[in-house]
């Protein structure tokens, strides 16, 4: 840390004007994390307004301790960190319950597994309608924290080293468009799944240009490659600014969606679940869908890896195998697909409308 910096503790004060934030240790997410507790006193309260709660309690949840772990391989934090976060939820209980809570994350948020879709709440609304004020039981309460926490996205491990290390200052900048022989590093295809699987380059990852984007693309982003996409030339400034919010800079070349087929030399079909599932007993099937819905409902004889995985874990199947890949509804096997066209499985078929449909087809 620089010389001159301030370190914060539990019950440290800083005023800023008449406002004053109150440092509350709040362990559990990661060790370090804080919450601060506002107070106008300008406005001649000693009372608290709210609280600022950042990845500790979200609303309708609360931080999940196992991402140092998952993410960052740092053994042994999950158990250290939901024992801290029990203790931490102890530290808020005796407060009024017209406190308002300010989290940071909300729906959509990898960093617990049901935050809430409303910005803010109360801690009184929390504590009526929070499952985490349901436990007056330690082990109970870690039971319930450390099971069904969706998958992290791969990016998480680059997110510690940023937030340790920082990083240099973004600016946007005319990125190469065009054609060339090579394409540098990595390889990303923005185009629609539907337009993608008629025809592509083998080894490019195909995750559309849409608002799910970075959700999906921050689990096969390479930190350590430039990259090329294959996308619209006019959205190159939109994409920097999506891209570095997960960290990366270094985006090299945009080839024209309309130029691009120059370099197309592969193609996978879809097929239905009506010829899916005849005879399907006898299929190689794999589920890319998340581990808790997996263990929901699945087809009896499918393997499961999500989709996120697919560029580094054993896939356990043959190359030369033809290997059936569903998700839920047909967006994440998409993805999947270029994923192991990439690794050389040649002969997979994405199954059209997933396990919904396959539900559906078998009922």
């Amino acid at each position: 840390m620089p010389e001159d910096a301030v370190y914060l503790k539990d019950g440290d004060i800083i005023n800023v004007g008449n406002v004053e934030l109150k440092v509350i240790h709040t362990p559990g997410h990661t060790p370090e994390s804080i919450s601060f507790m506002l107070t106008d006193r300008g406005a001649g309260s000693d009372e608290p307004m709210g609280i600022f709660t950042g990845d500790f309690l979200f609303v309708g949840d609360i931080g999940r301790p196992d991402l140092l772990e998952e993410a960052a391989k740092m053994e042994g934090t999950t158990e250290e960190g939901a024992n801290a976060m029990f203790d931490s939820l102890q530290k808020i209980k005796d407060h009024p319950e017209f406190l308002q809570v300010w989290p940071g994350h909300g729906a959509g948020s990898a960093c617990g597994k049901s935050l809430g879709a409303v910005p803010l709440s109360t801690l009184g609304y929390e504590f009526r309608n929070n499952w985490v004020f349901e436990y007056e039981d330690k082990d109970a309460f870690i039971k319930e924290l450390t099971s069904d926490q969706p998958e992290p996205p791969s990016y998480f491990a680059q997110m510690k080293k940023v937030n340790k290390e920082g990083l240099p200052e973004f600016k946007v900048k005319e990125v190469e468009v065009g054609t060339p022989d090579e394409l540098p590093g990595q390889l990303f295809d923005l185009r629609s799944k539907e337009a993608f699987k008629k025809g592509f380059k083998k080894g490019a990852i195909n995750i559309p240009y849409n608002d799910k984007f970075l959700q999906f693309a921050g689990w096969y982003v390479d930190y350590d490659q430039p990259m090329t996409v294959i996308a619209k030339p006019e959205d190159s400034k939109r994409l920097q600014k999506d891209l570095a919010s997960i960290g990366f800079d270094n985006l090299r070349l945009i080839v024209p969606e309309d130029e691009a087929d120059r370099y197309f030399d592969d193609s996978y079909e879809n097929v239905s679940v009506e010829d899916f599932i005849h005879n399907h007993e006898e299929k190689k099937i794999l589920d890319v869908r998340a581990r808790s819905e997996y263990e929901a409902g699945n087809v009896e004889n499918a393997h499961h890896i999500h989709f996120g995985h697919l560029d580094e874990k054993e896939v356990p199947f043959d190359k030369d195998d033809t290997i059936h890949v569903h998700c839920q509804s047909g967006i994440r096997s998409a993805i999947a697909m270029s994923a192991l066209k990439a690794r050389g499985y040649n002969n997979v078929v994405n199954i059209d409308k997933g396990y919904a449909g396959i539900k559906k087809a078998m009922n």
